[in-house]
């Protein structure tokens, strides 16, 4: 397990420009995620000091070669897990390694993929869950369902195993999308894949069943929902931070509620332009070099 001082999570402006300035201030800094939305075929207009038009995967590169240059590493690792540990650090699994972090800075902006069943909402808090550590507790010893196609929903099922040996695995009709480590140790945990869809939720007093489009069913007590790739929503909830409906609520230096955990650009919900999002960057990083003194052994 590698240990940094600041672990930032996304890559796009609000990433990078945290970055540029905890390299800069001499600190470990560890950036992950792939390619951000941005660093795409967009043209940029608006942007300060860009007289000619720019593009999104333009401003990406240099920005990443920038902070590369400052002594920060960027990496395209996704981040399954963040869980807050005692003495100081937080714990982020990743589907590639594990890291300890004195600090960490979210900047992943507000996209979650919801899965397609008519009455999810019903049974969110009774029954139906989107977070292992949270809530895995109390469905000892009962059945299972991750809904989820990748990495994600692959590493939350096994998390599951701790709880209850009985457990599977809904892709909600996508292909799966795993890599070939985490489909080893489902099917050598034992834990079946379907690739069929999930049209509703049935049950009473609580999540008591699932029933496909193809009008089967099988019982479930739980459904945890894992689609796509771990986002700020994702690890809100399991770290249980504040938020102001889908964004993370901060205070006037990006911090969280948390100590040490800082959010900046559009998963906090403000102005969503890249301006904004990298001055944002540039505060949650001066607060979090602040936070790395005061808790890193003199």
């Amino acid at each position: 397990m590698q240990d940094v001082d600041v672990m930032i999570i996304g890559q796009g402006p609000a990433g990078l420009s945290a970055a540029i300035y905890t390299a800069r201030a001499g600190m470990h800094t560890l950036v992950l995620g792939c390619a951000p939305k941005v660093a795409g075929d967009y043209d940029i207009d608006n942007y300060f000091g860009f007289p000619e038009t720019i593009s999104g995967r333009d401003l990406i590169e240099r920005g990443t070669r920038q902070a590369q240059r400052f002594g920060a590493e960027v990496l395209c690792d996704r981040v399954l897990s963040i869980h807050q540990e005692e003495k100081d650090f937080f714990h982020i699994r990743t589907e590639q390694a594990e890291y300890r972090a004195r600090a960490v800075i979210l900047s992943t902006g507000v996209a979650r993929v919801r899965p397609g069943i008519e009455n999810l909402s019903e049974y969110e808090g009774k029954g139906v869950s989107y977070c292992v550590s949270c809530d895995g507790f109390f469905f000892r010893q009962k059945a299972v369902m991750v809904l989820g196609e990748g990495n994600f929903a692959a590493n939350q099922a096994l998390e599951l195993l701790h709880y209850t040996p009985d457990v599977r695995i809904c892709t909600q009709g996508k292909d799966v999308n795993m890599g070939e480590e985490f489909q080893g140790k489902l099917q050598q945990a034992g834990i079946p894949v379907i690739q069929n869809k999930i049209a509703r939720l049935e049950g009473a007093d609580g999540l008591a069943a699932v029933r496909y489009v193809d009008g089967t069913q099988d019982t479930v007590d739980g459904l945890f929902i894992a689609m796509g790739q771990a986002g700020t929503s994702d690890f809100a909830i399991s770290l249980g931070l504040v938020m102001r409906k889908q964004f993370i609520e901060v205070d006037d230096h990006q911090l969280t509620n948390i100590p040490g955990l800082f959010a900046a650009g559009d998963c906090v919900g403000r102005f969503l332009q890249i301006s904004v999002a990298v001055g944002e960057g540039a505060l949650a990083a001066r607060a979090a070099i602040e936070h790395v003194k005061s808790v890193r052994p003199k």
